[in-house]
């Protein structure tokens, strides 16, 4: 892993677009899971960018993101983070990835790191000065993050570079901004994130049936 290996020559600039992922990905899950108190400001652009979509495609996408969310929990055994990369897998399974679907891919997680945080009992919240930070708890927000940072900054990178990075994703934000929110840019937006939605609903729904076979048949 990258953290791992921060010294081999030749990951330098792959290992800055894996911190860089992870800083995102911790902004984003501790604004899905603090408490009523104000936010803290995000700590870059491309933070604030991620924030104002991933918070508008869950409330475009609302009730399929939380039905699947709760899907995703009854399944995913006691390792949450190994059932995320697969859904990540999915979400880009026919090889082409978009910043819809990177948008998307965070609004789920978030969605998922919150019902985490109430299906184990916790208090949401990642407030400053109480002592409780991001991975603490059964949560496991930072393992979240991690994964989202292995998937996007280590085995999606060549896309990542190739797009500009996150300095990519702020400039197709501004766009997003610019113009209407009934405009093509949003529109092409979440209708991405419909399509890598529909596959996790087929990846869960096939799961779940798997699993119910097996079940009948050790019987």
């Amino acid at each position: 892993m990258c953290r791992e290996h921060l010294d081999i020559a030749g990951r330098k600039m792959s290992c800055g677009l894996w911190k860089d992922t992870l800083a995102l990905a911790e902004d984003y899950l501790s604004l899905c899971c603090t408490s009523s108190r104000p936010a803290p400001p995000p700590p870059s652009e491309s933070a604030a960018a991620m924030r104002c979509l991933a918070q508008d495609m869950e409330t475009q996408h609302q009730a399929r993101f939380h039905s699947l969310a709760q899907t995703f929990l009854k399944q995913c055994g006691p390792d949450p983070c190994s059932s995320l990369r697969k859904v990540m897998e999915e979400l880009v399974g026919d090889g082409h990835l978009n910043w819809g679907r990177v948008v998307s891919l965070f609004a789920f997680t978030g969605v998922l790191a919150r019902q985490l945080t109430e299906q184990n009992g916790m208090k949401p919240g990642l407030d400053p000065g109480q002592g409780q930070e991001l991975g603490q708890g059964p949560g496991n927000c930072r393992e979240l993050a991690e994964t989202i940072a292995d998937y996007l900054g280590e085995e999606k990178k060549d896309w990542l570079l190739e797009n500009d990075g996150w300095e990519g994703f702020c400039k197709f934000s501004r766009s997003a901004r610019e113009v209407s929110h009934d405009s093509s840019v949003k529109t092409a937006l979440f209708a991405a994130a419909g399509v890598g939605l529909a596959g996790l609903t087929f990846l869960l729904e096939t799961s779940g049936t798997c699993e119910r076979e097996q079940f009948r048949k050790s019987d």
